[in-house]
């Protein structure tokens, strides 16, 4: 009997997160369990990303995970793999600066103060309670650890939020500062329950939950009207670098759970992100103009998109041309929301480089979603982006290529939804290359694929590799994508309108109705249906 292969992904000074070696997407096609030393800590697991809470400061430990009723032997418990958990130095808990943890005491000021107090490489811990708190702000070089049990539970009265101002002129008018963002422009919002502005190199742990408590709030009422200021998120990195958070469930937001902005090197790692199916805005992950970040093994189930990667309007766009780009998207599942991994609306800034393997998409509206439209800019380029090794179930529509997304107050003008051949000039975005390779869907219902270019600047080339897609017999009609004058369809193949190139190899429609290829303007079409 031997180990099965693993790799450290991450690690925090009281736990550690390991990732099985294997080709399956989120879940191990084996039960296993892991021992630290000759101690079993993990019975029958099945995730391929697995992570160990509770553990010692700057401690080795031998780490090894076995097939389910393997008996471990002494040689194995010798060779297993030694992992370091990271420094600490020091551990203050919030209830020694006077947080209550009753559900009912305001305990925002123990907490903000305890943050206040931690020293570099210092832990704020929280032990089991439920903290009523409005918005925290956290400093650099330190870990938040929420013990299993912990709750951080945001107030329900929109006057415990501060105010982040959207857009304020340095002092010298030479710049913009922006700290406050809404849907893509600099706009007032709300602070979020937690929030992080400029910080680096700090850490969110641990197995308890951060809840927006959105539901009790007035934040879901009339959602697109703005009040005093735009709705929070749950979780804000503004301007940060080097974070991680890492386990935490989080759930209940107002809008956007977790919203990166304008940051760099981030890691979500093992989260569980969790929303009411009908909540509006609720999206799960939204990095904004941010670049080199993970999502690993995390799970999602949300109102709106899973994952919507995005870089901003056309303002923010042209001003600071900031991509989102270098992103791996691995071993996650995403279920129930519109789409699961998306692209836009706001993309102005661009996105680059995305790479997404190994996930289980399952009961989305979509599977992969680009959103664009005439209006996005020039520098919005989605390029570079690759998919394989990703099993749907019961995904609705598995890809769609949408430039004509009828968003904004604008979004159902002529401009938009012309088909007509319009000028590219500085409002046209543009779309590269896409590969889809290893891919198998069941239960889809809406279409294949729907993919809908600009007529004056097609989409560049999509790439379809060993795709396997079948029909539900009683699949249901619907619209595969939100643009205008779009009729509703059911089991339709592949639809693809300006399209410079589409390369179809190794392709399987099963239970179909029409034509296998609706082409619309594909300049090249190489390959054909199975």
């Amino acid at each position: 009997m031997e180990s099965m292969k693993f790799q450290l992904i991450a690690s925090s000074p009281r736990s550690l997160t390991i990732e099985l070696t294997n080709d399956q997407p989120y879940f191990s096609s084996q039960a296993y369990d892991v021992y630290l030393g000759d101690q079993k800590v993990i019975n029958n697991g099945s995730k391929n990303v697995i992570s160990l809470f509770d553990l010692e400061p700057s401690t080795a430990y031998l780490v090894n995970v076995v097939p389910s009723g393997s008996s471990l032997s002494q040689e194995l418990i010798t060779h297993g793999i030694s992992l370091t958990t990271n420094e600490e130095y020091v551990c203050l808990n919030i209830k020694d600066f006077g947080a209550k943890g009753d559900g009912v005491t305001m305990d925002s000021r123990a907490i903000q103060a305890a943050i206040a107090s931690c020293p570099n490489k210092g832990t704020v811990y929280v032990p089991k309670g439920t903290y009523l708190c409005s918005p925290l702000f956290l400093k650099s070089h330190m870990t938040l650890y929420l013990e299993r049990g912990a709750v951080l539970l945001g107030a329900a009265d929109r006057n415990l939020y501060p105010i982040l101002p959207g857009c304020t002129m340095t002092t010298d008018e030479k710049d913009e500062y922006y700290i406050g963002t809404w849907e893509g422009n600099p706009l007032s919002s709300h602070a979020s329950l937690i929030t992080a502005i400029g910080i680096e190199d700090t850490a969110i742990v641990g197995q308890g939950i951060i809840d927006g408590n959105a539901e009790q709030a007035d934040w879901w009422i009339n959602p697109k009207v703005k009040k005093d200021a735009w709705r929070p998120r749950t979780i804000f990195f503004n301007g940060c670098k080097d974070m991680v958070v890492q386990g935490i469930t989080v759930q209940n937001s107002p809008s956007w759970t977790v919203h990166p902005y304008l940051s760099e090197r981030l890691s979500f790692i093992d989260m569980t992100v969790k929303n009411h199916k009908d909540s509006p805005n609720t999206d799960g992950i939204d990095p904004e103009s941010c670049s080199d970040v993970k999502i690993i093994g995390t799970y999602i189930s949300v109102g709106d998109d899973c994952i919507a990667i995005k870089s901003g309007k056309l303002y923010m766009g042209q001003k600071l041309k900031r991509p989102s780009k270098n992103f791996v998207i691995r071993n996650c599942h995403m279920q129930s929301g519109h789409g699961a991994v998306v692209m836009g609306s706001e993309m102005s800034g661009g996105i680059q480089e995305i790479k997404v393997t190994k996930c289980f998409f399952d009961k989305t509206d979509r599977g992969l979603r680009i959103k664009t439209r005439r209006g996005r800019g020039k520098d919005g380029i989605i390029d570079q982006i690759a998919f394989d090794t990703i099993r749907m179930e019961d995904v609705l529509t598995p890809f769609v290529i949408n430039m004509f997304y009828f968003c904004d107050p604008d979004g159902k003008t002529e401009y938009v939804y012309s088909r007509d051949v319009l000028p590219v000039d500085d409002w046209t975005p543009y779309l590269g290359d896409f590969i889809f390779k290893d891919i198998h869907c069941t239960g889809a219902e809406v279409a294949g694929a729907f993919f809908a270019g600009l007529p004056e600047q097609p989409i560049k080339k999509v790439i379809m590799d060993k795709v396997y897609v079948e029909f539900k017999e009683d699949a249901k009609p619907g619209a595969p994508a939100m643009l205008s004058f779009l009729d509703d369809v059911c089991k339709q193949g592949i639809s693809a309108e300006n399209v410079e190139c589409l390369q179809i190899k190794d392709v399987t429609l099963k239970g179909y109705e029409g034509q296998a290829i609706i082409n619309k303007g594909v300049k090249e079409l190489i390959g054909g249906i199975k």
